[in-house]
């Protein structure tokens, strides 16, 4: 599989819920939800949490590496306080490892799996990893993941604010993720509904959703039609078909009249 750099713009390209609620892991609360919790000592007031215009490094996914790093913080505006994992997809090579660095705030990365009291959205059989709580600047948190796979984690505090992120381990075949075949019971719609964005994104990133695609049109290799007539022997007719790969068609058809006096 070729491991294409993927712009947002082709990421997001048709798939409109992703920009309903801002992105998976970088939105704050929804308006009429719950009050955000207060955070290093300032309260949260009535800001409502939202998703900013400026850029959070977000805008590109490319293919797995052997090391990743995330950015966990808290960005604090007049008008919104967010809660963001940067980027909101990870993606590693089987024993990569992924590091997150605390930026601001008080966090963690914790992975839904029954051995944190979450519903499994990881793969079968693999342990489960929790950061615990971060909450000095630069502090950092690794795992490194064996097992090829979708990997969906959260923030404990900042769960129901839509702080969740992916990992992506290898080329998995989706349809055998659990992470991203089941929607968890007993979590609220604004989680269902960012968890929806995380899996459209994992989709998108390898290539079942609306992946980068290119068209060739080539005479000599793409659509190439040929036609001939001859007034002089009747009519003769042929057209050529090549889809610049396997299917050819050939259709060759002649007439002779000979009318004599």
């Amino acid at each position: 599989m070729s491991h294409q750099r993927i712009t947002r713009r082709r990421l997001l390209g048709g798939t409109a819920s992703l920009a309903v609620a801002g992105l998976a892991g970088c939105t704050g609360a929804q308006s009429g939800s719950a009050e955000q919790p207060a955070e290093d000592g300032e309260s949260g007031g009535d800001e409502q949490p939202g998703h900013g215009q400026e850029a959070h490094g977000h805008d590109t996914v490319s293919g797995p590496e052997a090391a990743r790093e995330v950015a966990v913080n808290t960005a604090r505006t007049e008008e919104s306080t967010e809660y963001h994992f940067d980027p909101h997809v990870t993606w590693v090579e089987p024993g990569g490892t992924v590091t997150w660095r605390l930026e601001s705030g008080t966090h963690t990365a914790t992975a839904y799996h029954p051995g944190n009291d979450q519903p499994r959205l990881v793969p079968e059989g693999t342990d489960a990893w929790d950061s615990g709580t971060m909450s000095e600047e630069g502090e950092t948190f690794e795992h490194t993941f064996e097992t090829e796979g979708v990997y969906h984690y959260l923030c404990k505090p900042h769960e129901q604010f839509g702080m969740m992120a992916t990992v992506i381990v290898g080329e998995p075949h989706l349809e055998d993720q659990r992470a991203l075949q089941t929607m968890p019971e007993n979590k609220p719609e604004e989680v269902h509904g960012k968890l929806e964005e995380l899996n459209t994104m994992v989709r998108e990133i390898m290539g079942e959703g609306h992946h980068e695609e290119e068209t060739a049109t080539d005479d000599g290799h793409g659509h190439e039609e040929e036609t001939h007539t001859d007034d002089g022997h009747g009519h003769e007719e042929e057209t050529h078909t090549d889809d610049g790969h396997s299917d050819e068609e050939e259709t060759h058809t002649e007439e002779e009249t000979h009318t004599e006096a």
